[in-house]
């Protein structure tokens, strides 16, 4: 696959990458991290600048991703109906994808550009959702590509001239991805543990103060009575 993607790259520049990397958007199964390792590459090898590969990686990517977030914002649970989109967002994975939603919120989009597989249809379903407004989507989409997409790259351009040793990085830094979206996932999932915790006991806590303020309310009403009698037997 590397070699396909440089010798295409080679051939049509950066043109050709940012419509690969709108093409893996899309759910296309071609490897992401591969193809901007492989503009890396074209810019090692002395074809293209390597600070404007790493550009347009970012904003092929971006584009790839915001098409999706789009496409299910403007068409929303119709676009299930679309046979390919079906076919990638199957009822069980859908599902799946609503509950890392309503379980971790927006957190979800920024390590869904970690997962492959899984990153075009949440975007898909973000847009879908109607609660992510375009910008909350960037922002979080942008940071993570911000933080990733350079590093495929030039690992790429300083491993253009040794593609064994290449390869071998590439898989360390894809494992070393996955390490770090696990436990930024046993982070969150831990934090919202906590803070779940957190809305219980301060709700259980308002309910008991609450409680004894009727309770106080019921206790004074008959002391009230009382000495409304005793004035009228007075009188």
């Amino acid at each position: 696959m590397l070699a396909l993607l440089e010798q295409f790259f080679i051939q049509f520049g950066y043109a050709a990458v940012f419509f690969i990397l709108i093409l893996c958007g899309f759910g296309i199964p071609i490897p992401e991290d591969v193809t901007l390792v492989a503009g890396g590459v074209i810019s090692g090898l002395g074809y293209k600048n390597v600070h404007f590969m790493a550009i347009t990686g970012v904003l092929g990517v971006l584009v790839g991703d915001g098409i999706m977030f789009m496409l299910g914002r403007h068409y929303g649970e119709q676009i299930l109906k679309f046979r390919p989109v079906a076919k990638m967002l199957n009822p069980k994975r859908y599902a799946l994808i609503r509950q890392k939603f309503d379980q971790y919120g927006n957190r979800v989009m920024f390590v869904a550009r970690f997962l492959p597989g899984l990153r075009s249809p949440m975007f898909l379903v973000a847009g879908m959702s109607g609660k992510v407004s375009f910008l909350r989507w960037l922002m979080m989409d942008g940071l993570a590509a911000i933080l990733t997409v350079p590093l495929w790259v030039y690992l790429g351009h300083f491993g253009a001239e040794n593609k064994d040793w290449l390869m071998r990085q590439v898989h360390q830094f894809q494992y070393g991805l996955y390490i770090v979206c696990a436990i930024g996932a046993a982070w969150a999932g831990y934090h919202l543990y906590h803070r779940r915790q957190g809305l219980i006991a301060r709700r259980d806590a308002l309910l008991e103060k609450r409680r004894q303020r009727r309770l106080t309310r019921e206790a004074k009403q008959p002391q009230a009575q009382q000495s409304t009698q005793q004035q009228s037997h007075s009188k």
